[in-house]
């Protein structure tokens, strides 16, 4: 039965490399959202507007870790329920452990994946607190990533391993958790964001090129 997930394990590195990007080389994130200096007008955050991404992460938080808490408490451990029997090929809740395993990679990860949860959260947090006001989607996809990794976080800090349920048969053949789901939805979330971004900026640098000026020698031709 796999149960290592190797697109939470792909985000998680994604993760690390955003963080990378944030703290040392301030490019990507600072010039496609930049923070504003003193001297701009972009308004700063409210403290409502800061406490969304933080209401969303708990959000996340609370929903992960009391699914997991229910399919613990009523799953034995590598069994099947099958909620909805005629969806039984593409959905079914399977009870499997995960230590951040995927295809034998990473076999002692776990310590690796809490520590990179922990440098990922305290980045979303500082870049929280610095983004101006207004970018409400940006603030939701760092919202999802931070419940998600703390989810599997607390998991692996309660039990030294995280638990996955969501059992998509041939459809996804690893078995995923409410987690793994939000780290990868805030992950697509940011990357069209980004995505949009810079298609605006292509936009702009279109609209202001001039347009070429004709050759004399061609019109008295």
């Amino acid at each position: 039965m796999p149960t290592g997930n190797p697109l939470s394990v792909l985000t998680k590195l994604v993760g690390c490399l955003w963080l990378g990007t944030i703290l040392f080389e301030k490019t990507a994130m600072s010039e496609l959202f930049p923070i504003p200096d003193s001297e701009q007008a972009a308004p700063s955050a409210t403290t409502w507007q800061r406490s969304r991404l933080i209401l969303v992460a708990a959000l996340v938080l609370v929903l992960d870790q009391l699914s997991k808490y229910a399919v613990e408490a009523a799953v034995p451990l590598y069994q099947t329920w099958v909620p909805i029997p005629s969806l039984e090929p593409i959905f079914r809740i399977t009870h499997a452990t995960n230590t951040g395993a995927a295809f034998g990679m990473f076999p002692d990860g776990n310590l690796i994946f809490a520590l990179a949860a922990v440098l990922i959260g305290a980045a979303i947090l500082y870049y929280n607190y610095i983004l101006p006001g207004g970018i409400w989607l940006l603030r939701l996809a760092l919202g999802l990533q931070l419940g998600g990794a703390l989810g599997n976080l607390f998991d692996r800090l309660r039990q030294g391993h995280v638990t996955d349920f969501v059992d998509m048969g041939s459809l996804w053949p690893f078995i995923f958790n409410v987690a793994d789901l939000a780290i990868v939805s805030g992950v697509v979330l940011l990357g069209w964001l980004l995505l949009q971004e810079q298609l605006q900026a292509y936009r702009v640098r279109q609209t202001a090129t001039p347009p070429a000026e004709a050759n004399p020698a061609d019109e008295n031709s």
